[in-house]
């Protein structure tokens, strides 16, 4: 079959024929229609989730939609022909955690699909059971590419946060991948909302197609939120996750505000207050991935077109790494697809 398999972290997948994989106990076989591409894909690349030389050579990709074709021992047969999407973590299913519907948080968690399983960049992958989730018929393959961390991660993002009806909620890097959905979500969940975007082309995006305000975020000290909003926000949402964009969130919380961060690099400091986080009952969050039910909460919204899916570039094999190029360059609009077939 036909993949982009990595033999060295840190280097780009390149295409080559590998054999076609055969599913174990308790295992699908999923051939795959379409695979989101997102920067979550290049951390897992350089070896950001992972880096043991022991699981090379490896395919990437966690944002596989496709048809299970194959069934494992222990596997109803009826699963055959579902729709499915991937969820990215490899989670257990028998800890307290996960049995409380925590999957993202998982105790014995065994890493992460398109890491230490091969994932979706290629024709057909294996999955555990409880990692491929059914998706509605009636969704189309490559926009379905969004649902399972793009759009599930906003999910798990809104419910963190406690977004809700007359919620202020700015978001910070608002026309990435993550960014543009959790601006979708935050406004099917009530609130009101506003982008931070530094390219003024996916400003122009979240202004005419989303109809939101959106601000230039080159110079955080210079953004102004709505004056309708006394220039504060209930809840910051930053998907930067910089010192510039951290601090300017701290510093625009308005009281009972809360910030919720996504992205890590290692060595970011940001100066903390606590006086003032106590006088104004402000909250500093995490947010990690999305629950397994989320999956299914996102798979809905999208499915119901509460949630319009944003993908900036499609393409074939050959156009991957073209998509990576404008990831890197912040150019991308949205989510990438990788596109494998039209589905059926």
């Amino acid at each position: 079959m036909k993949a982009l398999r990595m033999h060295s972290w840190g280097v780009e997948p390149a295409p080559e024929e590998v054999p076609e994989p055969r599913p174990g106990e308790g295992e699908v076989l999923v051939r795959a229609e379409a695979c989101g591409v997102g920067l979550t894909v290049l951390n897992c690349i350089r070896g950001d989730l992972g880096a043991d030389p022991g699981d090379l050579p490896r395919v990437p990709g966690h944002e596989l939609v496709g048809r299970i074709v194959e069934v494992g021992p222990g596997v109803d047969a009826t699963r055959l022909g579902e729709r499915v999407a991937a969820y990215f973590y490899l989670f257990c299913g028998r800890c307290r955690r996960c049995l409380a519907g925590g999957q993202n948080l998982c105790d014995a968690l065994a890493g992460f699909v398109g890491v230490h399983r091969d994932g979706g960049y290629a024709e057909l992958a294996v999955l555990p059971e409880r990692n491929a989730v059914r998706l509605p018929d009636s969704l189309d393959p490559v926009l379905a590419t969004v649902v399972p961390d793009a759009v599930a991660t906003a999910v798990h993002v809104a419910h963190v946060a406690g977004i809700g009806p007359g919620r202020r909620v700015a978001v910070v890097a608002a026309g990435g991948g993550v960014g543009v959905h959790v601006v979708q979500v935050a406004r099917v969940f009530g609130a009101e909302v506003a982008g931070l975007e530094a390219a003024a082309p996916k400003r122009r995006h979240l202004e005419t197609e989303l109809g939101i305000p959106a601000f230039d975020s080159t110079e955080f000290a210079a953004v102004e939120l709505p004056a309708t909003w006394g220039a504060r926000a209930d809840v910051v949402v930053d998907l930067l996750g910089r010192q510039a964009s951290l601090s300017w969130a701290l510093a625009t919380l308005d009281t009972g505000g809360r910030l919720v961060t996504l992205t890590t690099f290692p060595g970011v400091e940001v100066p903390l207050d606590p006086r003032r986080l106590v006088f104004g009952e402000g909250s500093v969050l995490g947010s990690r991935y999305a629950t397994r039910p989320e999956l299914d909460e996102a798979a809905g919204l999208v499915a119901a077109g509460r949630v319009r899916p944003v993908i900036g570039r499609r393409e074939t094999v050959a156009g991957v790494e073209a998509i990576h190029e404008d990831l890197r360059a912040g150019r991308l609009l949205g989510r990438g697809a990788l596109v494998w077939s039209s589905g059926s």
